[in-house]
Order: structure tokens, then C-alpha cells, then sequence
């Protein structure tokens, strides 16, 4: 994500707790909140995919994704 879309994203959060915000603004937070959490997640799940861990005995082993069950 851009400078200018974090920067903006930081000026609507301060407009919201100054002034309010429009819906238009609303929905513009909203979807440039959503396209920071994605980005976001998705280099944080590049980042633990490439992530080794060295046991004392000198083996590695890569981490997996463990898939819990939703109830």
C-alpha cells in the first residue's frame, strides 16, 4: 500500500474523532481498511511461509499452517 493511502486512512480516522464523517467517507475508510488488512496479512503470511526454526540438535524444519476446526 501507497504513502498517500496510509496517509489517508490516518486523515479520515482523525476527521472521524474531530468532526464525523460522511457516508462517502464511511465507505471510503472502509475500503481502504480492508485493502491495508490484506495487504497486511498477506506479507505477514509471506514472511512465517520463509520462517526456519533451528532446533539445539542442529535439525530445521519450516512452519505449517495448522487448520483448526470452526464450530
Amino acid at each position: 500500500m501507497d504513502k498517500k493511502k496510509i496517509d489517508r486512512i490516518n486523515e479520515l480516522a482523525k476527521k472521524a474523532k474531530s468532526e464525523g464523517l460522511t457516508e462517502q467517507e464511511q465507505a471510503e475508510r472502509k475500503a481502504l481498511r480492508e485493502e491495508y488488512i490484506a495487504e497486511f496479512k498477506g506479507s505477514l503470511k509471506a514472511q512465517l511461509d520463509n520462517t526456519v526454526v533451528l532446533n539445539p540438535d542442529g535439525t530445521s524444519y519450516r512452519l505449517t499452517q495448522k487448520h483448526s476446526e470452526k464450530q
